[in-house]
């Protein structure tokens, strides 16, 4: 599958992030579609194709998911909770990248099925370190499922 085949979903309720997340994907080459949520529940909607997100060409199906943890409404833990519970979506790596490095987030993540666990860095340079492995490693390394 070529990188551009690829769809990525930022889950994240802060526009600041997002857009350093997309700038930083950008930078490293990366031309996939992203598509944000902005809550909880806007990403289970998305993720059902529900409301809003019913046609596929609204909510296609990402290759990805950037979860934060902190979301208003229904929270990244019962969303990554959700995702893997469900027989259609369980295979999306979902990649956690929150401000939260507490052990017990780090570990509830993990055994709810968390691909991967980031802490955001809380400096520019650092955040963009951090956006370029994770592009190097999810989108030139491994070798994600097909749709």
């Amino acid at each position: 599958m070529l990188e551009a085949d690829r769809t990525v979903l930022v889950i994240e309720d802060s526009p600041e992030d997002f857009e350093t997340t997309v700038r930083a994907f950008r930078r490293n080459g990366m031309n996939s579609p992203v598509f944000r949520c902005a809550d909880g529940d806007e990403a289970l909607d998305y993720l059902h194709r529900r409301a809003r997100y019913s046609s596929a060409d609204d909510a296609p199906r990402p290759d990805l998911i950037l979860l934060d943890l902190n979301l208003p409404g229904t929270d990244g833990r019962e969303v990554l909770q959700e995702i893997k519970r469900v027989e259609h979506l369980k295979q999306i790596p979902v990649v956690v990248l929150t401000t939260s490095a507490d052990g017990r987030d780090v570990e509830a993540c993990y055994r709810a099925g968390a691909n991967c666990y980031i802490q955001k860095p809380v400096d520019l340079a650092g955040f963009m370190r951090a956006i370029e492995r994770l592009h190097d490693f999810w989108f030139e390394a491994a070798i994600l499922p097909r749709n």
